[in-house]
């Protein structure tokens, strides 16, 4: 076994700065040539060390924003106007742009469209719930009501 110190996020081994133990020929032949992980030395674990204290504080820092921001999103309800039928089926669809156009207009904050766990776009008239995830520890529900224009 090996020890390693990963440069980048890695899904299954940790995040960038861990150090992990894998086996010889996964670290020879995969990590460090590929640049994801260099060889865990005296001087590289220190420098290892230093770039989790970073990641932790800017971790700390993300969450705390995140925070505030679902903090003024939850208790407001986001109104977007779309063209409807009579049976309340819209013409087109609302898609997660849609919705972060409307929050950007009507309450200034900027969110990214990939942060809305839209399965599917709206396609009815009424009040959607549309999960919104900005961290990992931070998710949240913004209220959608999508009026007849």
């Amino acid at each position: 076994m090996t020890k390693v110190v990963l440069r980048a996020d890695h899904d299954i081994l940790g995040k960038r700065g861990d150090i992990v133990e894998v086996a010889d020929g996964y670290a020879r032949n995969y990590l460090l040539p590929k640049g994801i992980a260099i060889a865990a030395t005296d001087g590289v674990t220190a420098q290892a060390n230093a770039m989790r204290r970073a990641r932790d504080l800017r971790d700390a820092r993300d969450r705390e924003a995140a925070e505030t921001v679902a903090r003024k999103l939850v208790p407001m309800v986001i109104r977007i106007p779309a063209k409807a039928g009579s049976g309340g089926k819209l013409f087109g669809s609302v898609t997660a742009g849609d919705i972060v156009d409307a929050v950007a207009s009507q309450t200034d904050i900027e969110i990214d469209r990939r942060r809305l766990r839209l399965d599917e776009p709206i396609k009815a008239l009424g009040t959607h719930e549309v999960p919104v995830k900005l961290h990992a520890d931070v998710e949240f529900q913004v209220t959608v009501d999508v009026v007849k224009a």
